[in-house]
């Protein structure tokens, strides 16, 4: 048997014969001929069929045996003739919309309710090519720099991140969580490893129904240790974005062409403003007085982001020094000016896409701070335990995979970036 083919592989195998799998796209029926379009994961392949040949229906899974011949007319220059089309299921029911359409005919809701069929449109199924090829730059960013890639629980004992509900769930008769962050795993692991990385899960219970929540999506989760302070962190951030936006380029070229998506510019060094000085801005130039504040609101995020990009011309944006107020208890703060800490944001295209900073790394360090806040240490004695074995001063990141491809494609509502994404009132498929 001839061993398989893709659609792509069609302008390189002219006078050859070929076979192709893959599903029927679409039926073309003109005066004197029948087209049939095949899909596969590499792209689309015209089939010439003659008049007394009836073409399966559109989503049906074929394959197809034929010459390859040149024509400038066809997809990538060459189409398939003679054909032999042997069906391998039954025939495919009508989809909720018809995926060969140019654009996608469906709102939102539609296409969430029907996803396993139609993320198959090429126009959906492309914004996770180029979600994966980001991913890919992730781990190749951090792989080349010594990082480890870790994998950790995702039910735990105890609540991960101050300030977000949690998902409880039964463990066996016991109280349990699902995670919502590997940060206790990942600080614990720079103890082993110096450096560590996760793209996982993370789960949160907060009742929002926006456009920019989620009660699970995937993060990028980064720690390393033996740093100066969160610029530090900074810096390897700033590396990694534009690791992920140079492999979407060199993965995801297609899709991001026919998205029409331009990618960001990361600059060699992405401008920062302390959280005082950037309320400061905003009070100074719009209408609007936050300081007093202890953290940004979403249009004071987008109008800094629109003062990066006009002062710096620059798309990101560090937003350094938030108040400890506003902060997880594992922050390090601010040497000489403990209300605000050793933290950042990163903003992006008038969002905030990634919260990291420098953390506490001594057990007395820790032991005052809980104290601080009227917090018993005997919650937290496995958490504690890595920081009275010896810990180096350390500090990272989370990106949110779904926020960020949405910021790339420019996408209103963060469940056009998910695959099966679950919020308030979604549960399936």
């Amino acid at each position: 048997m001839i061993s398989r083919s893709l659609a792509a592989d069609l302008p390189t195998r002219i006078g050859e014969r070929v076979r192709l799998a893959g599903w029927v796209h679409r039926r073309r029926r003109l005066k004197s001929v029948t087209f049939l379009i095949l899909r596969d994961r590499s792209g689309l392949a015209q089939v010439v069929l003659s008049e007394a040949v009836e073409p399966p229906t559109e989503e049906t899974v074929v394959e197809v045996s034929g010459l390859v011949v040149a024509n400038p007319k066809a997809p990538g220059g060459a189409e398939l003739v003679e054909p032999v089309i042997t069906p391998l299921g039954e025939p495919a029911r009508q989809p909720v919309f018809d995926l060969y359409r140019p654009t996608v005919p469906a709102a939102l809701p539609t296409i969430l309710d029907n996803a396993p069929i139609a993320l198959r449109h090429p126009r959906l199924r492309a914004r996770f090519e180029i979600a994966a090829a980001s991913v890919a730059g992730f781990r190749s960013t951090v792989d080349g720099l010594g990082f480890v890639e870790t994998h950790t629980p995702k039910i735990v004992g105890s609540a991960t991140e101050s300030g977000a509900n949690v998902f409880g769930i039964d463990y066996f008769g016991r109280p349990a969580y699902l995670a919502q962050s590997p940060q206790f795993f990942k600080q614990a692991l720079v103890g082993v490893f110096e450096r560590v990385y996760e793209v996982g899960p993370v789960f949160r219970a907060e009742p929002h129904d926006t456009t920019r929540h989620l009660a699970q999506y995937t993060s990028l989760d980064a720690e390393l240790g033996f740093i100066s302070d969160h610029r530090d962190v900074m810096s390897l951030l700033r590396d990694t974005i534009a690791g992920m936006a140079d492999a979407a380029a060199e993965r995801a070229g297609g899709a991001l062409d026919l998205l029409a998506v331009q990618l960001p510019v990361v600059p060699r060094e992405i401008p920062a403003v302390h959280f005082a000085e950037a309320q400061e801005l905003i009070a100074r130039h719009t209408e609007e007085d936050p300081r007093g504040e202890p953290d940004l609101a979403p249009a004071h995020e987008r109008w800094l982001s629109e003062w990066a990009l006009r002062e710096h011309g620059s798309e990101f944006l560090f937003v350094t020094g938030y108040p400890m107020a506003k902060r997880p208890f594992y922050t390090h703060p601010e040497p000489g000016n403990p209300r605000y800490s050793n933290s950042f944001d990163l903003l992006f295209r008038g969002l905030e896409l990634v919260t990291g900073g420098q953390r506490l790394h001594r057990y007395s360090d820790y032991l005052a701070a809980l104290a601080e806040r009227g917090e018993s240490p005997e919650s937290y004695v496995d958490y504690l335990a890595p920081f009275a074995g010896g810990m180096p001063p350390h500090g990272g990141f989370a990106i949110g995979l779904e926020r960020w491809t949405a910021r790339v494609l420019g996408a209103s509502n963060i469940r056009e970036t998910t695959l099966f994404p679950r919020d308030l009132t979604r549960l399936s498929p």
